[in-house]
């Protein structure tokens, strides 16, 4: 049997998972039932408590609950048993999307098989926002359904709630919304914010709009939805006049509809809506290019496949790949095609429907990685003798950027994690510390640029609007660069979104030219000390220059080396297009990959629909994982998952919160910390501490988890290996994770059983040296004299020194060990390359340059 509901409900990270959840309760408990076994009561508990949680999605929705509610109380448990045993089998395969207006109690999964076979429409929902009683939600959708056709490439169902409220959860909580339909005047508050599904809406207890007026909920609405799910279509249907309507709605809705407008145009402009975004431009012009009949006189001999099928000795490398691929390998740049240096037709279009995407102004496709992607920011916008910030544990192509540019990097150092040999992130105090010193010694007009990661490599997240908030009160034409490689997806899940450098962007350029910004401005000029540097920038001087470079193919649907460049930058016409088309000239290839473009493009379609239910899901699993390992008694006893209150300092976490997970607790109020943390954790990244174990992360990795059991894995350190959590992963693979964690915990105690007292000796001392022994981290010293930029003050010329290494008399080569003790004498050395402790690529420290 079972837990009751009140047990089991702390268990699950969303209200998806809870209804999932509660559904197979429910199958299980009539299904005892119809055999004569199991308890009424604890049916009609669950009843309850799905007739509130349908209150979300149209199938099988609040109707079909109270049918089966009607089947409890008349006893008809085998009617019952067969209808919930249906309903749970069509939510698991997907079938009422296939055809939902003929969705029936009593249709299963197989019996639409042959219907996905003929059509492959796409299924959404639409959510209406009305007070309406159930007759006129009826009547509603009854003449919504008289417009669809067959052949409508997309198929929807109709959901209608009556209050904000329940509007916004059922927004966060169903996937499968995808427009929603405003109607003038609805309540604030709902009845079921509470109950079953509190745990669920914490989100939605910092937005209070009790004190506004009835009339104007539908346009605050419409705000907030695109905080929520920026994705979804908005439409608003009010009687207000076009002269009463003000620019804000105007701009917040796709369009305005009337009452006494037909129904039929609403239909069609939903339609239209959602084929807009389905449209892939490069995508669908690749394909066509693909079926013409081709005669090639030009380069790429592999392209139509010609050079591979006819060949007697390759044709195993066609037939791996299939022949879509030849077909569509060209050099050709017209033909319906496009040039990613000088695009005008469908890679343009690409280009600007990501842009919408991800909330940019602009936005640039790149086929050979995010480290092009610095490198072309950084020369577009930094110029020789520029000072650039720049956190010292980054990729190293921001180091190549620094060289290629001219630029003087001032290295920021993050705080420390010894004792798992990591590095966090770097705090506030340290940018501003470094800013101020600038300041006095007469470089900040010099300043270009701050170049941070977000996130790190382990998952540490920057509070971005506080970050470029206070950066900006001391210099307030700073560029921001954040390389959000690991962080493409954030943007899709409203939590992480608050995080991301476009979001921020939009929010801070819309704050900063309030009234009532510039007022609190006033106040807080006014209450500094003597000599105290302000907090808050100058509205007055401020410039919102942001831009993000993410690996696309990292973290969302993409071929490998697929990034994206985005920006966000008002004076970008003004000061900066032109130098970046040359440096994108300059890092792009004229030969770019059409299927990595191409599943750009398709990325992009797949997060404007699946997005925010794909990263929900991959939250989910990271967090699973996390749960699965801190709770079992085996697991717990070789590993542990290292926590936020481990990777993230005490005074760097405001919210309190240790960890995402605990027994007492279950899921803690993550997005308190992601609201006010300094920094916050990506619960996508997992870090296993293998330190009890005895073995090092690195042979954790190739000998037990890659080479015996197939299993990939981001990274490791001294004592702990980096799993990820992504919207590929499956619950399936976390299953396999498990089983071989468990299999390789069996595998120890069978080992440590076996070993004499010499062998646990040595064993006990390896664990001693992964867990107390630490090594220091290393660290960047300083610039040598000769090279600063002005003595005293931050700031070095790294192209200098890089390029006397170029001419061999300047150098002089000795050994590590050598180096240690010439340094012990007293003698200066200077590094004439990038010293790497370790062997993670991703990774570069600079010691004594």
């Amino acid at each position: 049997m079972p837990k009751t509901t009140e047990i089991t409900r702390r268990d699950h990270f969303n209200a998806a998972r809870l209804r999932s959840h509660t559904w197979d309760q429910l199958r299980q408990v009539v299904a005892a039932l119809d055999a004569q076994q199991g308890d009424p009561k604890v049916a009609a508990q669950l009843l309850d408590d799905l007739l509130t949680i349908e209150l979300y999605w149209a199938y099988p929705g609040r109707d079909r609950v109270k049918r089966l509610r009607e089947m409890a109380k008349s006893k008809d448990y085998h009617s019952l048993s067969l209808a919930v045993d249906l309903i749970v089998r069509n939510l698991v395969s997907g079938a009422f999307r296939n055809d939902p207006l003929s969705m029936s109690e009593m249709s299963g999964p197989e019996d639409h098989a042959e219907d996905q076979e003929k059509s492959r429409q796409n299924y959404f929902e639409v959510l209406f926002v009305e007070e309406i009683d159930d007759q006129e939600e009826e009547g509603l959708k009854q003449k919504l359904r008289q417009y669809r056709e067959k052949s409508d490439s997309f198929t929807y169902d109709v959901l209608v709630v009556r209050t904000v409220q329940d509007a916004l959860m059922a927004l966060v909580f169903n996937h499968n919304i995808q427009a929603c339909v405003i109607r003038y005047g609805v309540p604030f508050k709902s009845d079921h914010a509470t109950g079953v599904l509190r745990d669920f809406t914490r989100t939605f207890d910092r937005i209070d709009l009790s004190g506004q007026s009835r009339s104007s909920m539908g346009p605050l609405l419409g705000d907030i939805v695109g905080r929520f799910r920026p994705e979804v279509d908005r439409y608003y249907v009010t009687d207000t006049p076009i002269t009463g309507l003000i620019d804000s709605t105007l701009k917040t809705f796709r369009r305005i509809f009337y009452r006494t407008e037909d129904l039929q145009e609403l239909h069609l402009t939903i339609l239209r809506g959602i084929r807009e975004r389905y449209e892939t431009p490069f995508f669908t012009a690749l394909k066509e290019y693909s079926k013409k009949p081709m005669g090639v006189f030009h380069a790429m001999p592999i392209s139509r496949g010609n050079s591979v099928f006819k060949s007697r000795w390759i044709q195993d490398f066609g037939e791996f790949y299939g022949r879509n691929l030849f077909l569509a390998e060209t050099s050709a740049t017209t033909g319906g095609l496009d040039s990613l240096l000088q695009p005008t037709g469908p890679l343009k279009k690409a280009q600007e429907f990501a842009s919408r995407a991800f909330g940019s102004q602009h936005t640039f496709f790149a086929t050979n990685g995010t480290s092009s992607s610095n490198k072309i920011v950084v020369q577009a916008l930094v110029e020789p003798g520029d000072v650039v910030l720049i956190d010292r544990d980054c990729h190293k192509s921001h180091h190549y950027g620094m060289l290629l540019s001219g630029a003087y990097p001032v290295y920021l150092h993050s705080y420390p994690l010894p004792k798992f040999s990591m590095y966090g992130a770097v705090p506030l105090a340290h940018i501003r510390e470094k800013l101020c010193a600038l300041k006095k010694g007469g470089r900040l007009e010099k300043v270009k640029m701050l170049l941070l990661t977000n996130s790190t490599f382990d998952g540490v997240v920057y509070n971005v609007e506080r970050v470029m908030e206070q950066v900006l009160a001391i210099k307030p034409d700073i560029v921001f660069l954040w390389d959000e490689a690991w962080f493409a997806f954030a943007g899709f899940s409203y939590i992480m979104r608050q995080r991301t450098a476009m979001h921020v962007a939009a929010k801070l350029h819309k704050k900063y030219r309030t009234e009532e910004y510039k007022k609190e401005y006033e106040k807080h000029i006014a209450g500094l000390k003597p000599g105290e540097e302000p907090r808050m920038p100058d509205p007055a001087k401020v410039r919102i220059r942001v831009y993000a470079t993410q690996s696309t193919h990292k973290t969302l649907s993409s071929m490998r080396q697929g990034s994206m460049i985005h920006i966000w930058d008002e004076d970008f016409v003004r000061k900066s297009e032109a130098a970046f088309h040359e440096a994108y000239m300059t890092h792009t290839s004229t030969s770019a990959n059409y299927q990595i473009l191409a599943s750009l493009d398709v990325g992009r379609r797949q997060v404007e629909f699946e997005g925010h239910e794909l990263v929900e899901k991959a939250i989910e699993l990271g967090m699973l994982l996390r749960r699965t390992i801190r709770e079992h008694d085996k697991l717990r006893k070789w590993f542990d998952i290292i926590t936020i209150g481990e990777l993230i300092p005490k005074e760097h976490r405001e919210s309190g919160i240790e960890g995402y997970y605990s027994r007492e607790r279950g899921w803690p109020d993550i997005e308190k910390a992601w609201a006010e943390d300094e920094f916050a954790l990506d619960p996508t990244k997992i870090n296993l501490f293998t330190g009890k174990t005895g073995i090092d992360g690195d042979t954790f990795k190739n000998q037990y988890l890659m080479d015996k059991y197939a299993i990939q894995v981001n990274k490791t350190s001294r004592n702990s290996v980096l799993f990820m959590t992504n919207i590929g992963t499956t619950r399936g693979s976390l299953a396999y994770l498990t089983k071989v964690l468990l299999q390789i915990a069996d595998d120890l105690e069978t080992r440590n059983a076996g070993m004499d007292h010499a062998e646990r000796k040595m064993h006990l001392g390896r664990i001693r040296s992964l867990v107390e022994e630490v090594p220091p981290l290393p660290d960047f010293t300083s610039f040598h004299r000769s090279f600063l930029g002005q003595p005293g003050v931050p700031g070095g010329d790294i192209r200098a020194a890089y390029f006397l290494a170029y001419k061999h008399q300047n150098c002089e080569h000795l050994k590590l060990d050598e180096c240690l003790k010439v340094m012990a004498s007293g003698r200066e050395l200077v590094s004439a390359s990038f010293v790497i402790p370790t062997h993670r690529a991703s990774r570069c420290w600079c010691r004594d340059r």
